[in-house]
């Protein structure tokens, strides 16, 4: 385990293993409570991965106790209206660099993920919660409602009546219920949790990285456009892989039976 290339931060842990890069929340005392100094270090570290061509996956995690427990209510509940919408754009910036990041993101909710740090698994493209995880949306009880994209993620991923369901309540839910509302890939023992990602990761590791960006980039543009426009836009970033070296080596080594070797070129 190691920093990744020297660059320490305050609220985050990085590292890289075998092509994975690895963003762990890490404010303990505060069960990884999101404050403008997380938002900012975690926005750093995804930027660096997206732009580095040895990582070839994300890992985001928190610890054994929490994802995160959501917005850090010591900061956010003296804001006035203009420092509110100030902390959201950097939640949203820092949500969207996992969104749309070049690299597939895997997201790892062991203990609470609540509010904003639901908000945050749910950027992430694959979901993976632990047996023991709590989840949920409890913004109304705070007499407001999700503000980093809660209102707008959870109902493309589960039905929208199930989304309002737990943003009118702010009920609690469990980690069979993600699975069953289609929040969650799979649910595995906590001590396997961790694990279960790597696997996941890994496996992605050996696909092309430029068919990776292009197919994430498609799925997510199909949640904002026709599917008209959202087919031509696939037949494009499709067609552009064939200019590239993945594209050849990927059918020679099926035409010839053995395993490819993608370079990201």
């Amino acid at each position: 385990m190691e920093w990744y290339k020297g660059k320490e931060y305050e609220t985050i842990l990085t590292w890289v293993e075998d092509s994975i890069g690895f963003v762990q929340l890490n404010r303990p005392k505060a069960y990884n409570a999101l404050n403008p100094l997380l938002m900012d270090e975690a926005y750093d570290a995804l930027n660096r991965y997206s732009a580095d061509p040895d990582i070839r996956a994300i890992i985001i995690c928190g610890n054994e106790k929490a994802f995160a427990a959501g917005a850090d209510l010591k900061a956010v509940a003296r804001y006035n209206a203009f420092e509110a919408r100030d902390f959201i754009d950097k939640v949203h910036r820092t949500l969207f660099a996992v969104e749309d990041n070049h690299k597939p993101t895997i997201g790892v909710a062991r203990g609470v993920a609540l509010g904003g740090g639901l908000e945050l698994f749910l950027a992430c493209d694959i979901h993976i919660v632990a047996e023991d995880a709590t989840l949920g949306l409890p913004e109304i009880n705070l007499g407001i409602f999700p503000g980093g994209g809660g209102t707008q993620r959870f109902p493309r991923q589960a039905a929208i009546n199930i989304a309002k369901q737990y943003i009118f309540t702010g009920d609690f839910f469990d980690a069979e219920t993600a699975y069953r509302i289609g929040i969650a890939n799979m649910v595995v023992p906590a001590d396997e949790a961790m694990d279960a990602a790597r696997k996941i990761a890994r496996k992605i590791c050996r696909k092309s990285p430029l068919a990776l960006r292009e197919a994430k980039n498609a799925v997510n543009m199909s949640m904002n456009t026709d599917i008209k426009t959202g087919c031509r836009m696939e037949q494009i970033a499709w067609s552009m892989l064939f200019s590239g070296e993945d594209q050849k080596e990927g059918m020679q080594a099926f035409l010839e039976n053995r395993k490819a070797e993608f370079k990201g070129k």
